[in-house]
């Protein structure tokens, strides 16, 4: 069996234009000044509040917790609107392929909250997909390995039986931090070279690329 995780802001859909007005919503809302959408989404990935305090690095703690209500509070009023980020091209796809592969189990590991992530999933049809969901409700941000180690022990597999795709660092030390194999996108919000350099096996151009690349890969048990 094999154990396939997928990141989902900057992997499977492209939510760079709601985290970036929901973001700077939250820092006008604290009477910060807005930021460019470089320095945003270099901090997708982590979890809310580490995200944020990786962005205001001299703010207090109060006011890192009136940007992350701010930012969730206008999330929440996005998605009241029905506005739902697009799947990028090929996503569903290279889901659809794997889904088909009697040996392969689909993952989710995000920095999303679980109602987020579920907003997402079913808006696209594809809650169902995934055998395992990981989010940051109960683990700490990444890069800590704990979503994926959750997601191993829910599929009753090994570290050496599981890759993560993922767009960002943060995914790929993750990977790393879990033994996992770390598959890099370049669609997403870190550069290809800081995905080779933070340990990606790969960095796929697009989604055909990653497809065939995911189908192809062989686990090699790893021994100590």
């Amino acid at each position: 069996m094999r154990l396939v995780v997928f990141d989902v802001d900057g992997t499977l859909v492209n939510s760079q234009h709601e985290i970036t007005e929901a973001m700077n919503l939250g820092l006008r809302g604290a009477g910060l000044p807005e930021m460019d959408s470089a320095a945003i989404l270099s901090i997708v990935g982590l979890s809310l509040p580490i995200a944020v305090a990786h962005l205001l690095p001299e703010a207090s703690p109060v006011l890192h917790e009136r940007v992350v209500t701010g930012y969730r509070d206008a999330f929440i009023a996005s998605r009241a609107r029905g506005v739902v980020p697009p799947l990028y091209p090929g996503a569903l796809d290279c889901l659809d392929a794997l889904s088909a592969q009697e040996d392969v189990l689909l993952g989710i590991a995000t920095g999303k909250p679980m109602r987020g992530l579920m907003a997402v999933l079913e808006a696209h049809g594809l809650a169902r997909r995934f055998f395992t969901r990981q989010t940051a409700d109960g683990h700490p941000s990444k890069p800590h390995p704990a979503m994926l180690e959750s997601a191993l022990f829910d599929a009753g597999l090994e570290a050496w039986q599981a890759v993560m795709v993922g767009d960002t660092t943060f995914d790929m030390e993750m990977a790393r931090a879990a033994g996992v194999t770390g598959f890099g996108v370049d669609w997403g919000y870190h550069p290809s070279a800081e995905l080779h350099g933070a340990g990606a096996a790969l960095v796929a151009p697009d989604y055909p690329t990653l497809t065939q690349a995911l189908l192809d890969w062989v686990p090699k048990e790893t021994t100590t």
